[in-house]
């Protein structure tokens, strides 16, 4: 096998090593925002009453405390800009 035959094959493996790991990330990334929504859920489950679980309180009122903060903080600051919206695209690279 020659010099550049061996060269462009650790090229491709490389190149699908970094697929791969592109694929990871935004799975992992995927995972995160499911968590965050069922989260989410669970607190408005939590405040509507319809969700009672004693492991949960310590959770709820630290989201409280945290939205709390956020509005008292709000009244003396700028408005936050928007979230960004969710990318089906992986992250950009830094140059």
């Amino acid at each position: 096998m020659s010099f550049f035959n061996k060269a462009k094959q650790a090229a491709e493996q490389a190149a699908v090593k970094a697929k791969e790991g592109v694929e990871d990330v935004q799975t992992k990334r995927d995972l995160n925002a499911a968590y965050g929504e069922l989260g989410q859920k669970a607190f408005e489950l939590v405040e509507a009453g319809e969700l009672d679980r004693p492991d949960l309180v310590s959770l709820v009122e630290r989201i409280r405390g945290l939205k709390a903060k956020l509005a008292d903080d709000g009244s003396s600051a700028a408005p936050a800009e928007p979230a960004p919206e969710a990318s089906d695209q992986p992250p950009a690279m830094p140059s």
